[in-house]
C-alpha cells in the first residue's frame, strides 16, 4: 500500500527505533534482587514492555501481564527500578536495523519529525542522546510530558497542534497496538514495524494502514514528492 505524503511524522521509541530490552531487563532483575525475588530475564521482559515503566514493574512483580501488586511492594520496586535504570539506560540498547537509514531518508526530504513515547522524560532524552538520535527530532513528547499518554490520542494531537498540521495529514510510526489505537483516535495514518514489542502478537492483527519490516523500507511506502 502506498500512503499519501504526510506533513508530519511521529515515531515511537522503544520497539520501533531502539531495542531497549537489554537495559530494561538489567534494571528489572536488579530491582528483583533488591526485593529478594526471582529474576525475570530478558526473554520475559521482552514480552512485557510497551506500556510504560510503571506497567513493566508491575508485570515483573506479578510475573504476568495483568493485575495490580501490593502497593507498598510496588512503591519500593519502582524506586529501585528508577535508580538502576538511570545507571544502565542506553548501555546495551541498540538501534534496530534500518533505523539510521530510514531517519536519514526522512530528514533528507525535510519531514517534520517528532518522537512520541510512553517512557518517562528522565530516561527518554538521555537514551536518544546516547544513541545519537536526539537531533533528528524537532519535538519529543515523553510519557510524563502531558496528563495522558498513548493509547490516548492527546500526545499525537498535541504534536499536530505544535506543528500546525491537521491530524489527517500526519502519520504515526510505531510497533504496538497502543500506537494503532492512539493514531486511530487522533485521526492519524498509522504505519507499524513488524519487529517491535506487542506482547508476542502479530501487529497486523491491529490492522494498521501499512506494516514494514524495516524503516529502511519507508521510501517504498510514500509517494514521491
Amino acid at each position: 500500500m502506498i500512503l499519501p505524503n504526510p506533513q508530519l511524522i511521529l515515531i515511537d521509541l522503544d520497539g520501533t527505533l531502539i531495542d531497549t530490552v537489554p537495559d530494561l531487563a538489567n534494571a528489572v532483575d536488579g530491582m528483583m534482587s533488591q526485593l529478594c525475588l526471582p529474576h525475570r530475564g530478558e526473554e520475559q521482559v521482552r514480552h512485557w514492555v510497551g506500556n510504560g515503566i510503571e506497567r513493566l514493574v508491575k508485570r515483573a512483580l506479578l510475573n504476568q501481564l495483568e493485575g495490580e501488586p501490593d502497593d507498598k511492594l510496588y512503591q519500593s520496586a519502582i524506586s529501585y527500578f528508577n535508580e538502576l535504570y538511570v545507571q544502565c539506560n542506553g548501555e546495551q540498547s541498540v538501534l534496530f536495523p534500518g533505523v539510521r537509514e530510514g531517519l536519514d531518508w526522512l530528514k533528507s526530504l525535510n519531514y517534520n519529525l517528532a518522537c512520541i513515547t510512553n517512557k518517562a522524560g528522565q530516561f527518554t532524552i538521555p537514551l536518544l542522546k546516547a544513541l545519537n538520535l536526539y537531533d533528528n527530532f524537532s519535538l519529543v513528547i515523553s510519557g510524563d510530558t502531558l496528563p495522558k499518554k498513548k493509547p490516548d490520542p492527546l500526545p499525537l494531537l498535541h504534536a499536530a497542534d505544535f506543528f500546525q498540521v491537521e491530524p489527517h495529514h500526519a502519520l504515526m510510526i510505531g510497533d504496538s497496538i497502543n500506537d494503532v489505537q492512539a493514531a486511530r483516535a487522533a485521526g492519524f495514518q498509522i504505519l507499524c514495524v513488524s519487529y517491535g514489542y506487542n506482547h508476542g502478537l502479530d501487529i497486523r492483527q491491529a490492522k494498521p494502514d501499512v506494516v514494514i519490516d524495516s524503516l529502511n523500507e519507508l521510501s517504498s511506502v510514500f509517494r514521491e514528492q
